[in-house]
């Protein structure tokens, strides 16, 4: 089944361009430079039905703008990768699309780990407090992120992924992965990756950084998984679009906001 994976945001917790920055990546014209907070999207059409199906990976503080630059008109459901806030805080901007889901149906499911499910109902109390009164919060529904994942007829399977030292999750879906904020790969977890042929993958910078992969640690990892396309995202703006690009072997690049690549589930 055909499928789309696209690029929401391609950029760091304090995106690019960065507040009071000044260097060449952060005062760029190229539209490539400009990099929203990290997160993906997922689109395919049911066979029997040719119904569009919408899969969001991470609900950063972007989100809206994101969503609205890409025309979603629906939400099937979101996962996950961890609690931090470049990855949660727009959740609340599902509220529009769940007033849709719930006259479809029901609340958009959102598929999360224990730690992040205890972010998420402490951030949002208003909305997942047994006691919310709030009249117009998000029809969301937290929902336990288990190794293997169901939407409709396509499964999510949960790669786990070492962020600093806290486990975060990546996922795959047909021969697609992505995996963002990514410091280590448990040995475990590359088992989980074979097969794939397109690969989303967090590529900080040069310099070591504590909790993010440098340029290089991604590039070894690419060369293991062996995917026939890897997209590089949360990008520091230490790597400049273009320049980054012509140093990197042919089918490994940077991705960029708004990139959307085919993908197979």
């Amino acid at each position: 089944m055909n499928a789309t994976l696209t690029f929401l945001g391609t950029g760091t917790s304090m995106g690019v361009p960065t507040l009071a920055c000044e260097c060449a990546v952060c005062t760029s014209t190229d539209a490539h430079d400009r990099r929203l907070r990290p997160s993906a999207l997922l689109r395919w059409r049911e066979p029997e039905t040719d119904i569009e199906r919408v899969v969001v990976i991470d609900t950063g503080p972007d989100f809206r703008e994101q969503a609205l630059r890409e025309k979603l008109m629906h939400v099937d459901a979101v996962f996950y990768t961890h609690a931090h806030a470049d990855h949660i805080l727009g959740m609340d901007d599902l509220r529009p699309l769940s007033f849709i889901a719930q006259r479809r149906g029901g609340p958009i499911p959102l598929y999360a780990g224990r730690d992040t499910t205890a972010v998420l109902e402490q951030v949002f109390s208003y909305t997942f407090s047994p006691h919310a009164t709030y009249p117009t919060r998000a029809r969301v529904e937290l929902k336990p992120l288990k190794e293997r994942n169901t939407v409709d007829s396509v499964e999510f399977v949960r790669i786990p992924l070492l962020h600093g030292e806290m486990p975060i999750n990546g996922f795959r879906f047909g021969n697609a992965a992505y995996m963002t904020d990514v410091s280590a790969i448990p040995e475990s977890s590359f088992a989980l990756l074979e097969g794939v042929e397109v690969l989303a993958l967090s590529a900080l910078r040069h310099q070591p950084h504590p909790s993010h992969a440098t340029l290089e640690q991604a590039l070894a990892w690419a060369r293991r998984i062996g995917a026939k396309q890897t997209w590089f995202t949360h990008i520091a703006h230490d790597l400049g679009h273009e320049e980054t690009n012509r140093s990197l072997p042919e089918n490994t690049k940077l991705a960029y906001d708004g990139l959307s690549v085919p993908v197979t589930l």
